[in-house]
This record gives structure tokens, sequence and C-alpha cells, in this order.
């Protein structure tokens, strides 16, 4: 199916809208248990349980506007689907807090095969958004790899060592947040390596 073209906005709310969604359902049902089947579920089990079909419909709609899924997100949505789906089978909130573990290892652990090739990985998803020379994209990719495998570990600080509450907040902002600001942080490799010519 051919690419098309939708409004930026509409791309970062299909995106962003499932993780904000589940957030505020958090903060709605997080005090609230719920008898389902003879068995107990708090809030957080049931919100995550809501999150998977809204994470898959989200992507479905993104699919069919844009024909086009990046693999990142079908990775992200595999591993919600595998940890979200334990979390609620095992009435475990662990699983689900373990699933930013996983996804921030499997792509630094991508990126640092890649970089033991003498390639950039990283250069072959995001090429055409930043034109940019190889020695440019193996730092940038090395920064990265670096950069992902610290999120992977603050992840298992946070979820391991604080509460549920203080996990949702950290998972849905600071991950987030992170990595916003550490593109804004490579602005002077990006600028420096660049292959755009100016006019």
């Amino acid at each position: 199916m051919a690419h098309r073209n939708v409004p930026q906005w509409v791309k970062s709310a299909l995106e962003l809208g499932p993780v904000i969604g589940f957030f505020v359902a958090y903060l709605y049902l997080k005090d609230e248990v719920f008898t389902i089947g003879g068995t107990e579920y708090d809030g957080f089990i049931v919100v995550t349980a809501g999150f998977i079909p809204v994470i898959l419909a989200s992507m479905g709609v993104l699919w069919w506007l844009t024909g086009h899924i990046s693999r990142m997100q079908i990775v992200t949505a595999v591993l919600v689907v595998v940890f979200g789906g334990l979390t609620v089978w095992l009435n475990d909130d662990r699983f689900i807090k373990m699933k930013p573990t996983m996804v921030y290892l499997l792509l630094g652990g991508v990126l640092a095969i890649g970089l033991l090739r003498g390639q950039s990985y990283l250069r072959v998803v995001m090429g055409e958004l930043l034109p940019m020379e190889q020695e440019g994209w193996m730092i940038l990719t090395r920064r990265m790899t670096a950069f992902f495998f610290l999120l992977a570990a603050s992840n298992e600080i946070v979820w391991r060592t604080q509460s549920t509450e203080v996990w949702v907040y950290f998972e849905t902002f600071v991950l987030t947040g992170a990595l916003f600001f550490f593109f804004i942080a490579q602005a002077g490799v990006i600028q420096k390596y660049s292959t755009v010519e100016e006019d």
C-alpha cells in the first residue's frame, strides 16, 4: 500500500493518544477494585486491559490513514499485547512495567549490533528525515544506543523501587520527555554533519 500524507497532528494524536488515555484512566481508577469472574482486579490491571485494544485500534487507524506502520510501532504493539496480556492474565502488574525495559533493550541491542558491524541502523530508519554524513550517523547511533540502555536501566530502577503511581508518571512523562530532549541535545551533531545545502 502506498504511503499517504496526513497532518502531523493526526499522527501524533494517534501515537500519543493511547498513552495519555492510559494515564487519565489510571488517575480515575487507581483506587478502585473490580471483581470479574470471582477475581479481584485493581484499577491499574483494568486500565492495562483496556489499553491493549486501544493501542491496536490506534495503530489500525494510523495504517488505514497513512498506509504505513513503522517496525518500531509494530514491535511496541507486540510487546504491549504480550506483557499487557500477561499482566491481566496473571493479575500481576510487574509485566506491563517491564515493557519499556524490553523495548529499550531491544532498540539498544539492535543499534549495538549495527555498530559492531560498522553500520548505523539508525540511518536506515531516519536517513530521509536527517540527511547526514556517515560519521555523524555513527556518532548519533553510539549516543542513542547508550541512551536506550540508560532508559532501560532507569525504568527497572523506578518500577522495582517506587509505587505504581510514581511509575505511571515516570513512564508517561519522563521517558517520553527524555526522548524529546535527547534529540534536541543532538542538534549540534546534526547541524555539523548535515548534508543539506544552504541557499
